[in-house]
Protein backbone atom coordinates (compact mmCIF):
# COMPACT_ATOMS: atom_id res chain seq x y z
CA UNK A 1 0.00 0.00 0.00
CA UNK A 2 1.69 3.15 -0.73
CA UNK A 3 2.27 5.65 1.67
CA UNK A 4 -0.67 8.13 -0.13
CA UNK A 5 -3.22 5.65 -0.02
CA UNK A 6 -2.50 5.43 3.64
CA UNK A 7 -3.37 8.93 4.52
CA UNK A 8 -6.86 7.93 4.99
CA UNK A 9 -6.14 5.66 7.90
CA UNK A 10 -3.45 8.13 9.36
CA UNK A 11 -6.58 10.75 9.24
CA UNK A 12 -7.35 10.53 12.81
CA UNK A 13 -3.87 9.94 14.09
CA UNK A 14 -2.41 13.38 12.21
CA UNK A 15 -5.75 15.10 13.28
CA UNK A 16 -4.92 14.21 17.10
CA UNK A 17 -1.03 15.28 15.98
CA UNK A 18 -1.33 18.66 14.55
CA UNK A 19 -4.04 19.90 17.22
CA UNK A 20 -1.28 20.60 20.00
CA UNK A 21 0.51 22.49 17.28
CA UNK A 22 -2.05 24.63 15.30
CA UNK A 23 -3.34 27.56 17.29
CA UNK A 24 -6.47 27.18 18.94
CA UNK A 25 -8.82 29.75 17.31
CA UNK A 26 -6.70 29.81 13.69
CA UNK A 27 -8.74 29.91 10.86
CA UNK A 28 -8.34 26.89 8.52
CA UNK A 29 -7.42 27.25 4.97
CA UNK A 30 -9.84 26.53 2.55
CA UNK A 31 -8.63 23.02 2.01
CA UNK A 32 -7.74 22.11 5.96
CA UNK A 33 -7.14 18.44 5.29
CA UNK A 34 -6.31 15.74 3.05
CA UNK A 35 -8.72 14.37 1.31
CA UNK A 36 -9.34 11.03 2.07
CA UNK A 37 -8.89 8.80 -0.96
CA UNK A 38 -8.19 9.15 -4.55
CA UNK A 39 -10.33 8.34 -7.60
CA UNK A 40 -8.52 5.57 -9.00
CA UNK A 41 -11.10 5.18 -12.14
CA UNK A 42 -10.43 8.80 -12.81
CA UNK A 43 -6.74 8.54 -12.74
CA UNK A 44 -6.92 5.26 -14.67
CA UNK A 45 -8.57 7.26 -17.43
CA UNK A 46 -6.49 9.94 -17.46
CA UNK A 47 -3.47 7.57 -17.61
CA UNK A 48 -5.14 5.86 -20.75
CA UNK A 49 -6.07 8.86 -22.71
CA UNK A 50 -2.49 10.49 -22.27
CA UNK A 51 -0.09 10.26 -25.21
CA UNK A 52 3.61 9.07 -25.09
CA UNK A 53 4.71 13.06 -25.02
CA UNK A 54 2.26 14.14 -22.44
CA UNK A 55 3.62 11.21 -20.23
CA UNK A 56 6.75 11.99 -20.73
CA UNK A 57 6.44 15.92 -20.46
CA UNK A 58 4.11 14.85 -16.43
CA UNK A 59 7.39 13.58 -15.55
CA UNK A 60 9.39 17.03 -15.49
CA UNK A 61 8.44 20.14 -12.74
CA UNK A 62 10.42 23.08 -13.53
CA UNK A 63 10.93 26.98 -13.68
CA UNK A 64 8.67 29.20 -15.93
CA UNK A 65 9.27 32.72 -15.87
CA UNK A 66 6.82 35.40 -15.02
CA UNK A 67 4.77 36.98 -12.78
CA UNK A 68 1.53 35.40 -14.08
CA UNK A 69 0.91 32.57 -16.81
CA UNK A 70 0.39 35.12 -20.06
CA UNK A 71 3.27 38.06 -18.65
CA UNK A 72 5.67 38.67 -21.82
CA UNK A 73 8.24 40.84 -19.53
CA UNK A 74 10.21 37.82 -19.09
CA UNK A 75 9.88 36.86 -22.92
CA UNK A 76 13.70 36.89 -23.27
CA UNK A 77 14.18 34.71 -20.32
CA UNK A 78 11.79 31.89 -21.50
CA UNK A 79 12.95 32.51 -25.26
CA UNK A 80 16.34 31.72 -24.16
CA UNK A 81 15.41 28.63 -21.81
CA UNK A 82 12.60 27.23 -24.14
CA UNK A 83 12.61 29.04 -27.18
CA UNK A 84 8.49 30.57 -26.12
CA UNK A 85 7.47 33.34 -24.54
CA UNK A 86 5.60 32.80 -21.58
CA UNK A 87 5.15 30.94 -19.01
CA UNK A 88 1.97 29.44 -20.33
CA UNK A 89 3.58 28.42 -23.10
CA UNK A 90 6.37 26.48 -21.40
CA UNK A 91 3.81 24.69 -19.82
CA UNK A 92 1.63 23.55 -22.64
CA UNK A 93 5.29 22.83 -25.04
CA UNK A 94 6.31 19.95 -22.74
CA UNK A 95 2.63 19.28 -20.91
CA UNK A 96 4.86 19.55 -17.94
CA UNK A 97 3.69 17.70 -14.73
CA UNK A 98 4.19 21.13 -12.63
CA UNK A 99 6.42 24.53 -12.37
CA UNK A 100 9.22 25.19 -9.52
CA UNK A 101 8.55 29.03 -8.19
CA UNK A 102 11.55 30.92 -7.69
CA UNK A 103 12.24 34.61 -6.67
CA UNK A 104 14.67 35.55 -9.47
CA UNK A 105 12.13 34.10 -12.19
CA UNK A 106 9.66 36.64 -11.43
CA UNK A 107 7.54 34.02 -9.70
CA UNK A 108 6.86 35.42 -6.44
CA UNK A 109 6.98 39.28 -5.39
CA UNK A 110 3.63 39.43 -3.56
CA UNK A 111 0.80 36.51 -2.25
CA UNK A 112 -1.38 38.05 -4.87
CA UNK A 113 0.68 38.03 -7.31
CA UNK A 114 1.26 34.13 -6.75
CA UNK A 115 -2.53 33.22 -6.64
CA UNK A 116 -2.98 34.87 -10.56
CA UNK A 117 0.14 32.74 -11.76
CA UNK A 118 -0.93 29.93 -9.58
CA UNK A 119 -4.68 30.09 -10.91
CA UNK A 120 -3.39 30.74 -14.88
CA UNK A 121 -1.09 27.74 -15.16
CA UNK A 122 -3.67 25.84 -13.70
CA UNK A 123 -5.92 26.98 -16.19
CA UNK A 124 -3.36 25.88 -18.75
CA UNK A 125 -2.89 22.74 -17.79
CA UNK A 126 -6.62 21.75 -16.67
CA UNK A 127 -7.95 23.16 -20.55
CA UNK A 128 -5.17 20.62 -22.03
CA UNK A 129 -5.80 17.76 -23.50
CA UNK A 130 -4.68 15.14 -20.45
CA UNK A 131 -6.38 18.23 -18.49
CA UNK A 132 -4.09 17.30 -16.04
CA UNK A 133 -2.93 19.98 -13.15
CA UNK A 134 0.12 21.02 -11.92
CA UNK A 135 1.87 20.56 -8.97
CA UNK A 136 3.13 24.14 -8.32
CA UNK A 137 6.47 23.85 -6.13
CA UNK A 138 8.33 26.06 -4.03
CA UNK A 139 11.90 25.67 -1.40
CA UNK A 140 9.68 27.51 1.44
CA UNK A 141 11.69 26.01 4.24
CA UNK A 142 12.26 29.21 6.37
CA UNK A 143 15.58 30.61 7.48
CA UNK A 144 18.23 31.15 4.79
CA UNK A 145 15.70 29.03 1.52
CA UNK A 146 12.59 30.58 1.49
CA UNK A 147 10.70 32.69 -1.45
CA UNK A 148 7.85 34.24 -0.44
CA UNK A 149 8.85 36.87 1.63
CA UNK A 150 7.21 39.60 2.83
CA UNK A 151 4.28 40.26 3.09
CA UNK A 152 4.48 36.37 3.88
CA UNK A 153 5.39 35.29 7.33
CA UNK A 154 9.14 34.73 7.27
CA UNK A 155 10.25 32.18 9.75
CA UNK A 156 13.74 31.68 11.22
CA UNK A 157 14.27 28.52 10.07
CA UNK A 158 15.08 24.99 11.14
CA UNK A 159 17.98 25.20 12.90
CA UNK A 160 16.73 28.09 14.99
CA UNK A 161 13.76 25.62 15.74
CA UNK A 162 16.47 22.64 16.55
CA UNK A 163 17.79 25.24 19.33
CA UNK A 164 14.41 25.70 20.87
CA UNK A 165 13.86 21.99 21.01
CA UNK A 166 9.97 22.94 20.71
CA UNK A 167 7.66 20.32 18.64
CA UNK A 168 4.77 22.60 19.23
CA UNK A 169 7.01 25.48 17.76
CA UNK A 170 7.66 23.30 14.87
CA UNK A 171 4.24 22.54 14.32
CA UNK A 172 2.75 25.74 14.20
CA UNK A 173 5.77 27.38 11.81
CA UNK A 174 4.88 24.64 9.61
CA UNK A 175 0.95 25.08 9.65
CA UNK A 176 1.47 28.28 8.76
CA UNK A 177 3.45 27.58 6.26
CA UNK A 178 1.19 24.71 4.55
CA UNK A 179 -1.80 27.49 5.33
CA UNK A 180 0.14 30.15 3.33
CA UNK A 181 1.13 28.01 0.77
CA UNK A 182 -2.25 27.08 -0.03
CA UNK A 183 -3.74 30.13 -0.22
CA UNK A 184 -1.45 31.13 -2.92
CA UNK A 185 -2.35 27.78 -5.40
CA UNK A 186 0.98 26.30 -3.96
CA UNK A 187 0.87 22.51 -3.20
CA UNK A 188 4.25 21.59 -3.35
CA UNK A 189 6.74 22.41 -0.60
CA UNK A 190 10.54 21.18 -0.84
CA UNK A 191 10.66 20.70 2.84
CA UNK A 192 11.29 19.83 5.54
CA UNK A 193 15.13 19.49 5.27
CA UNK A 194 15.64 16.35 7.33
CA UNK A 195 19.53 16.11 6.93
CA UNK A 196 21.64 15.61 10.22
CA UNK A 197 24.20 18.39 9.57
CA UNK A 198 27.10 16.55 11.58
CA UNK A 199 30.00 18.38 9.49
CA UNK A 200 30.64 21.47 10.92
CA UNK A 201 32.49 22.41 7.52
CA UNK A 202 29.18 21.70 5.69
CA UNK A 203 29.22 24.23 3.18
CA UNK A 204 25.24 23.82 1.87
CA UNK A 205 23.14 22.22 4.48
CA UNK A 206 24.23 24.18 8.23
CA UNK A 207 21.26 25.70 9.64
CA UNK A 208 18.84 24.60 7.00
CA UNK A 209 19.29 21.40 9.48
CA UNK A 210 17.70 21.11 12.67
CA UNK A 211 20.73 20.23 13.80
CA UNK A 212 23.33 17.22 14.34
CA UNK A 213 21.41 14.26 16.22
CA UNK A 214 18.96 12.04 14.27
CA UNK A 215 16.81 12.05 17.36
CA UNK A 216 15.98 15.71 16.60
CA UNK A 217 15.87 15.92 13.49
CA UNK A 218 13.10 12.98 13.34
CA UNK A 219 11.00 13.97 15.66
CA UNK A 220 11.01 18.21 14.39
CA UNK A 221 10.76 16.68 10.63
CA UNK A 222 7.97 14.41 11.40
CA UNK A 223 5.90 17.23 13.09
CA UNK A 224 6.86 19.66 9.80
CA UNK A 225 5.71 16.79 7.74
CA UNK A 226 2.25 15.82 9.41
CA UNK A 227 1.72 20.00 10.03
CA UNK A 228 2.45 20.70 6.19
CA UNK A 229 0.44 17.78 5.08
CA UNK A 230 -2.82 18.66 7.58
CA UNK A 231 -3.02 21.76 4.93
CA UNK A 232 -3.02 19.85 1.55
CA UNK A 233 0.65 20.92 0.93
CA UNK A 234 3.14 18.10 0.15
CA UNK A 235 5.87 17.62 2.48
CA UNK A 236 9.04 16.85 0.94
CA UNK A 237 11.72 14.71 2.99
CA UNK A 238 15.17 16.28 2.03
CA UNK A 239 18.08 15.36 0.65
CA UNK A 240 17.70 11.60 0.37
CA UNK A 241 19.91 9.40 1.97
CA UNK A 242 21.81 12.16 3.91
CA UNK A 243 23.81 15.54 2.51
CA UNK A 244 24.62 16.24 6.38
CA UNK A 245 28.07 15.11 6.10
CA UNK A 246 29.99 16.81 3.15
CA UNK A 247 32.19 19.41 2.75
CA UNK A 248 31.61 19.81 -1.14
CA UNK A 249 28.11 22.03 -2.15
CA UNK A 250 26.50 19.55 -5.31
CA UNK A 251 25.71 22.78 -6.65
CA UNK A 252 29.00 23.12 -7.80
CA UNK A 253 30.84 19.44 -7.68
CA UNK A 254 30.04 15.62 -6.58
CA UNK A 255 30.28 15.33 -2.92
CA UNK A 256 31.15 11.90 -1.98
CA UNK A 257 30.76 10.40 1.25
CA UNK A 258 32.76 7.92 2.84
CA UNK A 259 31.22 6.83 6.18
CA UNK A 260 30.48 2.83 7.04
CA UNK A 261 26.85 1.78 6.93
CA UNK A 262 26.16 1.51 10.51
CA UNK A 263 26.72 5.04 10.49
CA UNK A 264 24.72 5.65 7.68
CA UNK A 265 21.84 3.94 9.10
CA UNK A 266 22.47 5.16 12.70
CA UNK A 267 22.97 8.47 12.18
CA UNK A 268 21.58 9.84 8.74
CA UNK A 269 18.97 7.51 7.26
CA UNK A 270 16.88 7.58 11.14
CA UNK A 271 15.15 10.87 10.38
CA UNK A 272 14.21 9.72 7.05
CA UNK A 273 12.95 6.65 8.49
CA UNK A 274 11.09 8.11 11.30
CA UNK A 275 9.19 10.78 9.41
CA UNK A 276 8.39 7.98 6.49
CA UNK A 277 6.70 5.60 9.34
CA UNK A 278 5.31 8.65 11.22
CA UNK A 279 4.17 10.81 9.49
CA UNK A 280 3.92 9.73 5.71
CA UNK A 281 5.71 12.33 3.46
CA UNK A 282 3.85 12.25 0.34
CA UNK A 283 7.66 13.14 -1.69
CA UNK A 284 11.50 12.20 -1.13
CA UNK A 285 13.90 14.45 -2.66
CA UNK A 286 17.36 12.81 -3.63
CA UNK A 287 20.78 13.90 -3.12
CA UNK A 288 23.55 14.57 -5.60
CA UNK A 289 26.14 12.33 -3.15
CA UNK A 290 28.07 9.12 -3.92
CA UNK A 291 27.34 7.33 -0.55
CA UNK A 292 29.46 4.72 -1.07
CA UNK A 293 28.91 2.23 1.80
CA UNK A 294 25.65 1.66 -1.35
CA UNK A 295 26.79 2.70 -4.18
CA UNK A 296 30.67 3.81 -5.14
CA UNK A 297 29.79 5.44 -8.92
CA UNK A 298 26.78 6.93 -8.91
CA UNK A 299 25.35 9.77 -7.27
CA UNK A 300 22.14 8.60 -5.08
CA UNK A 301 20.08 10.58 -7.54
CA UNK A 302 21.23 8.15 -10.41
CA UNK A 303 21.64 5.58 -8.13
CA UNK A 304 18.94 2.35 -8.19
CA UNK A 305 20.63 0.65 -5.40
CA UNK A 306 19.83 3.50 -3.56
CA UNK A 307 16.40 4.86 -4.69
CA UNK A 308 14.81 1.65 -5.77
CA UNK A 309 16.89 -1.22 -3.32
CA UNK A 310 17.07 1.32 0.02
CA UNK A 311 14.36 3.45 -0.46
CA UNK A 312 11.96 1.50 -2.25
CA UNK A 313 12.14 -1.92 -0.88
CA UNK A 314 13.93 -1.75 2.15
CA UNK A 315 12.50 1.45 3.77
CA UNK A 316 9.37 0.75 2.06
CA UNK A 317 8.40 4.07 0.67
CA UNK A 318 6.00 4.16 -1.97
CA UNK A 319 5.62 7.89 -2.28
CA UNK A 320 7.02 10.58 -5.10
CA UNK A 321 10.55 10.22 -5.62
CA UNK A 322 11.44 14.10 -6.75
CA UNK A 323 15.31 14.33 -8.19
CA UNK A 324 16.95 17.63 -6.87
CA UNK A 325 17.99 20.28 -9.12
CA UNK A 326 19.38 18.44 -12.37
CA UNK A 327 21.13 21.94 -13.18
CA UNK A 328 23.45 21.16 -10.22
CA UNK A 329 27.08 19.75 -10.74
CA UNK A 330 26.99 16.92 -8.83
CA UNK A 331 24.63 15.32 -11.17
CA UNK A 332 25.92 16.29 -14.45
CA UNK A 333 29.50 15.59 -13.97
CA UNK A 334 29.55 12.38 -15.70
CA UNK A 335 26.56 12.30 -18.04
CA UNK A 336 25.12 14.87 -20.72
CA UNK A 337 21.79 17.03 -19.88
CA UNK A 338 19.77 14.40 -22.71
CA UNK A 339 21.18 11.18 -20.17
CA UNK A 340 20.55 12.83 -16.58
CA UNK A 341 16.63 12.63 -16.75
CA UNK A 342 16.98 9.03 -18.14
CA UNK A 343 18.67 7.45 -15.85
CA UNK A 344 17.50 9.47 -12.65
CA UNK A 345 13.81 7.92 -13.88
CA UNK A 346 15.82 4.47 -14.63
CA UNK A 347 16.91 4.66 -11.02
CA UNK A 348 13.54 5.25 -9.38
CA UNK A 349 13.07 8.52 -9.77
CA UNK A 350 9.51 9.75 -10.59
CA UNK A 351 10.21 13.54 -10.77
CA UNK A 352 12.68 14.80 -12.87
CA UNK A 353 13.54 18.77 -11.15
CA UNK A 354 14.16 21.78 -12.86
CA UNK A 355 16.79 20.33 -16.14
CA UNK A 356 19.01 23.23 -17.23
CA UNK A 357 18.31 22.03 -20.75
CA UNK A 358 14.40 21.11 -21.01
CA UNK A 359 14.92 20.40 -24.70
CA UNK A 360 17.53 17.83 -24.18
CA UNK A 361 15.60 16.53 -21.63
CA UNK A 362 12.81 15.85 -23.12
CA UNK A 363 13.68 14.49 -26.25
CA UNK A 364 16.05 12.46 -24.16
CA UNK A 365 13.41 10.35 -22.39
CA UNK A 366 11.66 10.31 -25.54
CA UNK A 367 14.35 8.79 -27.37
CA UNK A 368 14.49 6.55 -24.63
CA UNK A 369 11.12 5.46 -24.65
CA UNK A 370 11.31 4.85 -28.27
CA UNK A 371 14.15 2.45 -28.18
CA UNK A 372 12.41 0.67 -25.24
CA UNK A 373 15.26 1.99 -22.73
CA UNK A 374 12.57 3.27 -20.68
CA UNK A 375 10.02 0.43 -20.90
CA UNK A 376 6.40 1.67 -21.20
CA UNK A 377 5.88 0.18 -17.96
CA UNK A 378 8.41 2.22 -15.86
CA UNK A 379 6.85 4.93 -17.74
CA UNK A 380 3.03 4.27 -16.67
CA UNK A 381 4.30 3.72 -13.35
CA UNK A 382 5.99 6.87 -12.55
CA UNK A 383 3.01 8.77 -14.12
CA UNK A 384 0.58 7.11 -12.38
CA UNK A 385 2.12 7.61 -8.89
CA UNK A 386 1.65 11.84 -9.65
CA UNK A 387 -1.76 11.31 -11.27
CA UNK A 388 -2.73 9.70 -8.05
CA UNK A 389 -0.63 12.27 -5.75
CA UNK A 390 -2.58 14.87 -7.41
CA UNK A 391 -6.47 13.37 -7.31
CA UNK A 392 -5.28 12.60 -3.37
CA UNK A 393 -4.50 16.19 -3.19
CA UNK A 394 -7.58 16.98 -4.85
CA UNK A 395 -6.20 18.65 -7.30
CA UNK A 396 -8.22 17.46 -10.31
CA UNK A 397 -11.33 18.80 -9.01
CA UNK A 398 -10.28 21.65 -7.11
CA UNK A 399 -6.78 23.59 -8.13
CA UNK A 400 -7.23 26.73 -7.83
CA UNK A 401 -7.14 29.11 -4.95
CA UNK A 402 -9.42 31.78 -4.07
CA UNK A 403 -7.86 35.58 -4.52
CA UNK A 404 -10.37 37.20 -2.11
CA UNK A 405 -9.32 35.49 1.41
CA UNK A 406 -5.23 35.63 0.38
CA UNK A 407 -5.23 38.29 3.35
CA UNK A 408 -6.64 36.49 5.99
CA UNK A 409 -4.11 33.50 5.50
CA UNK A 410 -0.87 34.72 4.58
CA UNK A 411 1.25 36.93 7.07
CA UNK A 412 -1.32 37.05 9.75
CA UNK A 413 -0.53 38.24 13.40
CA UNK A 414 -0.63 34.57 14.68
CA UNK A 415 2.15 33.25 11.87
CA UNK A 416 3.98 36.57 12.50
CA UNK A 417 3.53 36.06 16.41
CA UNK A 418 4.70 32.20 15.99
CA UNK A 419 8.02 33.99 13.78
CA UNK A 420 8.73 35.94 16.89
CA UNK A 421 8.48 33.13 19.20
CA UNK A 422 10.77 30.74 17.75
CA UNK A 423 13.41 33.92 16.96
CA UNK A 424 13.57 34.21 20.62
CA UNK A 425 13.34 31.25 21.91
CA UNK A 426 16.10 30.26 19.57
CA UNK A 427 18.68 32.65 20.46
CA UNK A 428 21.22 31.35 22.26
CA UNK A 429 23.79 33.02 24.66
CA UNK A 430 26.76 31.14 24.29
CA UNK A 431 29.17 32.84 25.90
CA UNK A 432 28.82 35.87 28.76
CA UNK A 433 32.27 35.92 30.62
CA UNK A 434 32.50 39.35 31.39
CA UNK A 435 28.79 39.42 32.31
CA UNK A 436 28.05 41.89 29.43
CA UNK A 437 24.50 40.55 28.97
CA UNK A 438 21.76 41.60 29.48
CA UNK A 439 22.39 45.09 27.65
CA UNK A 440 20.84 48.12 29.26
CA UNK A 441 18.49 50.29 27.09
CA UNK A 442 18.96 54.08 28.15
CA UNK A 443 21.55 56.88 26.84
CA UNK A 444 24.81 55.50 25.48
CA UNK A 445 26.81 55.06 22.02
CA UNK A 446 27.13 52.22 20.60
CA UNK A 447 28.83 50.49 16.88
CA UNK A 448 27.02 47.69 14.76
CA UNK A 449 29.80 46.25 12.44
CA UNK A 450 29.76 43.69 9.80
CA UNK A 451 28.58 42.05 6.83
CA UNK A 452 26.09 43.06 4.99
CA UNK A 453 24.23 39.50 5.07
CA UNK A 454 24.85 39.61 8.71
CA UNK A 455 22.11 42.41 9.14
CA UNK A 456 23.88 45.11 10.78
CA UNK A 457 21.38 47.95 9.97
CA UNK A 458 18.37 45.72 11.64
CA UNK A 459 20.34 44.94 14.69
CA UNK A 460 21.82 49.14 14.86
CA UNK A 461 17.89 49.68 14.51
CA UNK A 462 17.33 47.27 17.58
CA UNK A 463 19.58 49.49 19.82
CA UNK A 464 18.25 52.92 18.57
CA UNK A 465 14.60 51.72 19.67
CA UNK A 466 16.11 51.09 23.03
CA UNK A 467 17.88 54.62 23.20
CA UNK A 468 21.32 53.96 22.02
CA UNK A 469 22.85 56.60 19.63
CA UNK A 470 24.19 54.10 16.75
CA UNK A 471 26.61 54.29 13.89
CA UNK A 472 26.98 51.12 11.45
CA UNK A 473 29.68 49.85 9.33
CA UNK A 474 28.67 47.89 6.92
CA UNK A 475 31.34 45.25 5.20
CA UNK A 476 31.15 42.11 2.63
CA UNK A 477 31.67 39.03 3.47
CA UNK A 478 35.57 39.44 3.26
CA UNK A 479 35.96 42.86 4.64
CA UNK A 480 38.67 45.03 3.08
CA UNK A 481 41.48 46.76 4.89
CA UNK A 482 39.67 49.81 4.57
CA UNK A 483 36.51 48.17 5.94
CA UNK A 484 38.22 46.72 9.25
CA UNK A 485 39.98 50.10 9.84
CA UNK A 486 36.55 51.90 10.06
CA UNK A 487 34.89 48.84 12.02
CA UNK A 488 37.16 50.13 14.34
CA UNK A 489 37.34 53.97 14.45
CA UNK A 490 33.49 53.61 14.94
CA UNK A 491 33.92 51.19 17.78
CA UNK A 492 36.64 53.19 19.46
CA UNK A 493 35.84 55.27 22.68
CA UNK A 494 31.97 54.01 21.92
CA UNK A 495 30.08 52.01 25.06
CA UNK A 496 29.03 49.15 23.10
CA UNK A 497 29.97 47.36 20.16
CA UNK A 498 27.88 44.58 18.19
CA UNK A 499 29.61 42.95 15.45
CA UNK A 500 27.18 40.73 12.83
CA UNK A 501 29.41 37.92 11.79
CA UNK A 502 28.00 36.02 8.84
CA UNK A 503 30.04 32.45 8.28
CA UNK A 504 33.21 33.95 10.22
CA UNK A 505 34.67 30.84 10.54
CA UNK A 506 34.98 30.23 6.69
CA UNK A 507 35.89 34.32 6.27
CA UNK A 508 39.65 35.41 7.38
CA UNK A 509 38.69 38.55 7.27
CA UNK A 510 35.63 38.83 9.32
CA UNK A 511 37.88 37.19 12.15
CA UNK A 512 40.47 40.07 11.72
CA UNK A 513 37.35 42.64 11.84
CA UNK A 514 36.44 41.12 15.04
CA UNK A 515 40.57 41.33 16.42
CA UNK A 516 39.92 45.08 15.47
CA UNK A 517 36.92 45.98 17.37
CA UNK A 518 38.34 44.11 20.38
CA UNK A 519 41.44 45.61 19.70
CA UNK A 520 40.02 49.43 20.88
CA UNK A 521 38.65 47.84 24.14
CA UNK A 522 35.23 48.69 23.71
CA UNK A 523 33.00 45.97 25.03
CA UNK A 524 31.81 43.33 22.21
CA UNK A 525 28.80 41.33 21.68
CA UNK A 526 29.43 39.20 18.43
CA UNK A 527 26.26 38.14 17.14
CA UNK A 528 26.59 34.95 15.04
CA UNK A 529 23.56 35.30 11.93
CA UNK A 530 23.79 32.09 10.79
CA UNK A 531 26.83 29.37 11.91
CA UNK A 532 27.00 28.74 15.32
CA UNK A 533 30.10 27.61 14.72
CA UNK A 534 31.99 31.02 14.53
CA UNK A 535 33.22 31.58 18.06
CA UNK A 536 36.03 28.38 17.42
CA UNK A 537 37.76 31.15 15.48
CA UNK A 538 37.22 34.01 17.46
CA UNK A 539 39.47 33.14 20.57
CA UNK A 540 39.16 36.82 22.66
CA UNK A 541 35.56 37.21 22.12
CA UNK A 542 34.03 36.78 25.45
CA UNK A 543 29.89 38.15 24.53
CA UNK A 544 28.58 35.41 21.94
CA UNK A 545 24.57 35.18 20.67
CA UNK A 546 23.62 32.56 18.14
CA UNK A 547 20.75 33.07 16.15
CA UNK A 548 20.90 30.56 13.78
CA UNK A 549 19.86 32.94 10.73
CA UNK A 550 20.07 36.43 9.16
CA UNK A 551 16.38 37.17 8.21
CA UNK A 552 15.37 40.06 10.39
CA UNK A 553 12.75 38.45 12.68
CA UNK A 554 16.11 36.71 13.74
CA UNK A 555 18.33 39.50 14.74
CA UNK A 556 14.86 41.02 16.38
CA UNK A 557 14.60 37.86 18.33
CA UNK A 558 17.99 38.06 19.45
CA UNK A 559 18.22 41.68 20.51
CA UNK A 560 15.06 40.83 22.75
CA UNK A 561 17.44 38.50 24.36
CA UNK A 562 20.30 40.28 24.64
CA UNK A 563 18.39 43.00 26.57
CA UNK A 564 16.92 40.57 28.57
CA UNK A 565 13.16 41.41 27.38
CA UNK A 566 13.44 37.80 26.69
CA UNK A 567 14.60 34.72 28.58
CA UNK A 568 17.02 33.12 27.45
CA UNK A 569 16.30 29.79 26.39
CA UNK A 570 17.91 28.83 23.19
CA UNK A 571 20.51 25.15 23.46
CA UNK A 572 22.77 24.60 20.98
CA UNK A 573 21.37 21.92 18.14
CA UNK A 574 24.81 21.04 17.29
CA UNK A 575 28.62 20.81 19.20
CA UNK A 576 31.06 23.87 18.38
CA UNK A 577 34.26 22.31 17.94
CA UNK A 578 37.71 23.61 18.65
CA UNK A 579 38.97 25.42 15.52
CA UNK A 580 41.56 22.81 14.97
CA UNK A 581 38.37 20.22 15.00
CA UNK A 582 40.02 17.84 18.20
CA UNK A 583 37.93 18.78 20.98
CA UNK A 584 35.01 20.26 22.12
CA UNK A 585 34.44 23.85 22.77
CA UNK A 586 30.98 23.99 23.36
CA UNK A 587 28.80 20.60 23.70
CA UNK A 588 25.60 19.87 22.46
CA UNK A 589 22.79 21.65 24.64
CA UNK A 590 25.23 24.41 26.05
CA UNK A 591 23.17 27.24 26.55
CA UNK A 592 23.80 30.31 29.36
CA UNK A 593 20.43 32.16 31.14
CA UNK A 594 21.08 35.06 33.32
CA UNK A 595 20.15 33.86 36.68
CA UNK A 596 23.21 32.15 37.10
Amino acid sequence: MSSIRRLSTLALTVLVAVALAIPAGAAPSRHSSPPPHADRGLVERTLRRMTVEEKVGQLFWTRAYGANAHDTSYAAQNQGDYGVNTAAEVVSKYHLGGVLYFAWAGNTSHPDQMVELSNGLQKVATSSSSRVPLSLSIDQEGGIVQRLLEPGTVFPGNMALGATRSQELTGKQFAALGEELRAVGVNTNFAPVTDVNTNPANPVIGVRSFGERPDLVGDLGAVATRNLQANNVAATLKHFPGHGDTEVDSHYGLPIVTYDRQTLEETHLAPFRQAIDTAEPDAIMTAHIVVEAIDPENPATLSKPVLTGLLRKDMGYEGLIVTDSLGMAGVREKYGDDRVPVLALLAGADVMLNPPDMDAAYQGMLDAVASGEISRKRLNAAVRRQLLWKAERDLFTDPYADPSVVDRHVGTPDHLATADTIAQRAATVVANDDDLLPLAAGDGEAAVVGPSLGQPTVAASELRERGLATTVVSTGTQPTPAQISAAAAAADDKDLAVVTGYSAWRYEKQQELVSAVLDTGTPVLVLATRDAYDIAYLPAVTSYLATYGNMPVSIRGAMTVAFGEAPAKGRLPVTIPTADGQGVLYPYGHGLGYDG
